[in-house]
């Protein structure tokens, strides 16, 4: 029984780790998205890439800014999760 609550507890700070994790990605993503698809609707211009290449740019924008700051949080998230797996016997 104590085992079953080990691993619930390690898949719920799984999830919320990835929330964590992707979390800023996600948001960005979706306001350039929304704000393009504003732009778009305003002007009546439908193109794919219009909305694809901002979304990109974005992204790699998140990802230079927060990269480091969600490497650590995984980081420490895998040390626990190494540091758990002797205490959890199957």
């Amino acid at each position: 029984m104590e085992q079953d609550a080990q691993l619930l507890a390690l898949a719920d700070q799984t999830l919320w780790v990835t929330a964590l994790i992707v979390g800023p990605v996600l948001f960005a993503a979706l306001t350039v998205g929304l704000l393009v698809g504003i732009i778009q609707a305003a002007t009546s211009v439908n193109e794919q890439t219009l909305t694809f290449v901002p979304k990109l740019a974005v992204t790699a924008l998140v990802f230079v800014f927060l990269g480091g700051t969600m490497m650590a949080l995984l980081g420490d998230f895998l040390r626990e999760v190494f540091a758990q797996i002797g205490q959890i016997s199957v």
